[in-house]
């Protein structure tokens, strides 16, 4: 790849900076970057591209600016071997990432992590983002970190490319032991943070754009039927401890809501026809949702004066675990994980598959199975996404029956 120098203004009568300048042929882009030298005009050897070294037009200064450009000249051809071994990607990204490295343009301060910090910083501040959401970037920093650390592998913005996504791809699944739903929403949420650097004018390298976010794989969940939630209602507990886990459980599965919407309820918000007005938690822009609640609901609600008796979501899931178990719902299942195109298959007891979440994706089956209209239900759990809806609805064993049967027993 050849690379010149010339005058940005070659006609000014005064000074003019000297341009830095080739082309990528792949990327069809032209690539000019400032030497933060100037000269005049008749001082300039447009023939050579080059101060003039001798006769009455030499600058004064043609000593420093001519080691300059050899600066640049010798900047130039040390990434472009580094590329030829194939330490890194050789684009226009990253020859101006290394040139604002060698030539001082970027702060210490722009390192990538200390990036990542202020694109954090700036979304709190902005209040764009929920805790869950902040939550969730610290997790994507501290798995970066974590890549850094065991992987060898520095993270710098010209090194986020087609060497890095292989190398991250292989810790997440190996290392890590991340199965595709997983993987693929911590790369969503790192490309969000690429576009963001490239945007705000940290990064030059948008190799990151052709990382492929996997396709999220639909996995069987376990669901509980409305016999089974009613049966689990009538059970008597010997402590006090797992009637309250009993109860919040059960009234999930009759509303549908999530675990995390349970703290928002009080008495203020029941309406005099028994329903629910729940302001939506995960999206301030969505409208109130009105949640009905049937006689056993709302007896449980009154039994707690309309103040649920919450615990952590953890200690929840583990209680409702035990809560199934003693129903004697402790078969085991078979269930899946996907790694990339890899497939494994688990067992498990059917209540240690059985969580928080269950309830809500119960709720949504029995609504479908029951003739229930997804518009009508999906009113009810918030969903605005038929996509993200249809994850919920698990074809139970009884629905497959029953399908099968309303058909061939005619014959």
């Amino acid at each position: 790849m050849k690379y010149s120098f010339y005058l940005r203004k070659p006609k000014s009568e005064t000074e003019t900076l000297i341009m830095f300048s080739c082309y990528f042929n792949q990327e069809k882009k032209k690539f000019v970057y400032s030497t933060q030298k100037s000269i005049l005009p008749n001082h300039w050897d447009f023939k050579n591209k080059r101060p003039n070294k001798s006769g009455k037009s030499v600058c004064k200064n043609q000593t420093s600016i001519s080691k300059r450009l050899r600066d640049f000249e010798d900047a130039f051809h040390l990434i472009k071997s580094r590329s030829e071994l194939g330490e890194m990607e050789f684009d226009s990204g990253t020859l101006k990432e290394h040139f604002d490295k060698v030539f001082e343009r970027v702060s210490m301060a722009s390192s990538f992590f200390e990036v990542y910090d202020k694109f954090t910083q700036e979304k709190i501040k902005l209040k764009e983002w929920k805790k869950s959401t902040v939550k969730r970037y610290t997790n994507i920093k501290n798995l970066l970190l974590e890549f850094e650390e065991v992987y060898n592998y520095k993270l710098t913005f010209s090194k986020v490319n087609k060497k890095f996504f292989t190398e991250f791809t292989d810790f997440c699944y190996e290392y890590k032991n991340h199965y595709t739903n997983t993987f693929s929403r911590n790369v969503g949420l790192f490309k969000t943070f690429m576009f963001w650097s490239l945007n705000s004018g940290y990064a030059y390298n948008d190799a990151f754009k052709s990382f492929k976010k996997p396709q999220r794989v639909l996995t069987r969940e376990e669901v509980l039927s409305l016999e089974q939630i009613h049966e689990i209602s009538n059970m008597i507990f010997a402590t006090e401890h797992l009637e309250k886990v009993k109860d919040v459980f059960v009234f999930q599965c009759l509303t549908g809501m999530r675990y995390g919407e349970l703290k928002f309820i009080n008495r203020r918000l029941i309406t005099p026809t028994n329903c629910i007005l729940l302001k939506e938690e995960k999206n301030s822009n969505k409208v109130h949702r009105l949640i009905p609640m049937c006689e056993l609901a709302l007896s449980i609600m009154k039994k707690y004066d309309y103040q649920l008796p919450l615990i952590s979501n953890q200690k929840q899931n583990a209680a409702v675990k035990e809560v199934v178990a003693k129903m004697g719902l402790s078969h085991d299942v078979e269930y899946s994980r996907t790694k990339g195109v890899i497939q494994e298959i688990f067992i498990k007891p059917f209540n240690k598959r059985i969580g928080t979440h269950t309830a809500r994706r119960s709720f949504i089956t029995i609504m479908r199975n029951n003739g229930v209209d997804d518009k009508t239900t999906m009113s009810i759990t918030g969903h605005t996404d038929i996509k993200s809806f249809n994850q919920y609805h698990q074809v139970d064993n009884t629905a497959r029956m029953n399908a099968v049967n309303s058909v061939f027993d005619k014959v």
